[in-house]
């Protein structure tokens, strides 16, 4: 049992519903897969207070997936479901995403956006500026798969620059389509206004160092934890972090204070405060974000 296993964490990278993988494997899929109930019956069994969720539907399967009608099903399945906020799901080749974003993003369980280049198949490149414009109007959080080819997190950094009052997590720290496991770092080093992050949630989270290498670098203040669940093991992504070699305010900054101050009031309207953080330090943390 560690110091830091009482927190309750927030997880700011989850799914749910059916995986649709690209070999045909039924058991993987099945494997891959897991309802609303299911993620927040992981998480809870962890001591993960809140999970934010896109629909696999949305996503899946790769190049045909509905955006659409996934971002219909997960406002439904997430407002009825204790534990999780959602996401919603922008695929710039379907003007519709952004006219549900819209609406979506004023309503109290949708707390950003969900990007990803690679299972809806565009370069970032390629529509990056409407993008950044759509979540600069909103003043959006946005969390983006990266860095496979399509989705090179160098290729974000230009646009956080010009946009700064749009807030982008990279997700995965280590993933890299040539197997190079600095790209989310060094995405952030190269950033100018300390809007971007990045999460845990890479399966090369199991690499001996690579969160502590992460946090020497960046900050603690610059990584969230993410599980990618179901499609991950949320317990094992939990003990990750409860036992990495980083010190118990480290640890709690990831699992929870950063979450709360980058996402602000639709997080800390309805979850506990951390023990370590009173209501007025929440509140002053919550004014400081961009």
């Amino acid at each position: 049992m560690t110091a830091t296993h009482q927190i309750s964490a927030i997880d700011v990278h989850g799914h749910y519903g059916r995986y649709i993988g690209e070999t045909g494997n039924q058991l993987a899929d099945a494997l891959y897969s897991g309802d609303a109930a299911e993620v927040v019956r992981r998480a809870s069994a962890v001591n993960i207070e809140l999970t934010i969720v896109s629909p696999l539907s949305a996503l899946k399967p790769r190049f045909q997936a509905d955006a659409v009608k996934g971002n219909t099903e997960a406002s439904l399945a997430v407002a009825a479901t204790p534990g999780l906020r959602q996401y919603v799901v922008i695929d710039p080749r379907r003007s519709e995403t952004y006219h549900q974003a819209a609406t979506m993003l004023a309503q109290p369980q949708c707390v950003g956006i969900k990007l990803h280049p690679e299972e809806h198949g565009y370069r970032i490149s390629e529509h990056a500026r409407e993008i950044f414009e759509f979540a600069a109007r909103h003043r959006a959080i946005m969390l983006t798969h990266s860095s496979e080819q399509n989705s090179l997190a160098a290729e974000f950094i230009p646009w956080t620059n010009e946009f700064p009052e749009v807030r982008l997590i990279l997700a995965h720290i280590g993933c890299g389509w040539d197997g190079d496991l600095s790209h989310q770092v060094r995405a952030i080093l190269e950033s100018r206004h300390e809007n971007v992050f990045a999460d845990t949630s890479s399966a090369r989270s199991i690499t001996p160092g690579l969160i502590e290498w992460a946090v020497r670098e960046v900050g603690a203040e610059r990584v969230l934890f993410g599980t990618d669940t179901p499609l991950y093991h949320t317990a094992m992504q939990r003990a990750r972090i409860d036992y990495a070699d980083l010190t118990d305010n480290e640890k709690r900054l990831i699992l929870r204070d950063n979450a709360c101050r980058l996402f602000g009031p639709k997080l800390t309207a309805t979850v506990r405060l951390s023990e370590s953080v009173s209501a007025s330090d929440a509140a002053n943390r919550i004014q400081k974000v961009p």
